[in-house]
């Protein structure tokens, strides 16, 4: 009898991961999650245990290569990577943009990926059958004003995903990179406005139905699902209503 395939999820303890997560073992994976918040993806794995599926929780910083490095070697063998820690901070112009935010957003975005894929990546060659998923953004393929740090690190881990797929062709891993627009989720904007709710409110004013976390979830479990020799390189999702980073239709 084949061993279920496992899929890492990281940042699942909210949002796309979370949603990720649950689209995953509903397809059969036994999910690892993975977070910062402990408390958080226990909960989740519980309630993925209870449904009948197969899930273990990690409390794992991603920006953290020591102890990425001490979670890979419980992997010999790994179907599925998805990168979806990340996030941004703040919406200053570049002019008077605070670098620590910067510094922090590459950090979780560019090298939090580049950790856990390189760590990971021998286990998901070594499954014969490993796929890389990459979560960037629309910030990552054209920019908008006040956006410049998130746009910088999503640019990075989009060029990530472009070198990576180059580099390791010819062996069994896909890298396929998801690209999602406008997304409401209960903590993207809020974490982006430390907090302040009203801000983050007026991002989705007026949208006719912005994307949800589960909308991205079902694409990334498509994409994941399809078969092995099929490589979705680079996959744009937006809601209808935004027609680029900068046009969106707003009813006010």
């Amino acid at each position: 009898m084949a061993a279920t395939p496992i899929a890492v999820v990281t940042g699942a303890s909210s949002g796309i991961g979370a949603a990720t997560a649950r689209t995953l073992a509903a397809e059969g994976f036994r999910v690892v999650l993975t977070a910062r918040r402990k408390d958080r993806i226990e909960a989740l794995a519980a309630e993925l245990t209870d449904a009948g599926h197969q899930a273990t929780a990690y409390a794992l910083d991603v920006t953290d290569r020591a102890a990425v490095d001490e979670f890979a070697t419980a992997f010999r063998s790994l179907a599925v990577l998805v990168n979806n820690a990340g996030g941004a901070l703040g919406a200053d112009p570049v002019a008077t943009g605070d670098p620590a935010d910067w510094r922090q957003m590459y950090e979780t975005n560019v090298i939090g990926t580049l950790n856990v894929t390189q760590a990971l990546l021998p286990a998901l060659t070594a499954s014969g059958d490993g796929t890389i998923v990459i979560l960037s953004s629309t910030a990552g393929l054209s920019t908008y004003e006040g956006g410049g740090g998130y746009v910088a690190a999503k640019h990075g881990e989009h060029v990530l995903a472009e070198t990576l797929r180059l580099e390791i062709v010819g062996t069994p891993v896909r890298v396929i990179e998801v690209a999602p627009g406008m997304v409401r989720t209960e903590e993207f904007s809020t974490t982006r406005f430390r907090g302040d709710t009203e801000k983050a409110a007026k991002v989705y004013a007026g949208v006719d139905a912005p994307l949800t976390a589960e909308d991205v979830a079902d694409t990334i479990g498509w994409a994941v699902t399809r078969p092995s020799h099929v490589n979705i390189d680079l996959l744009v999702v937006r809601p209808r209503a935004q027609a680029s980073n900068t046009k969106v239709h707003r009813t006010l």
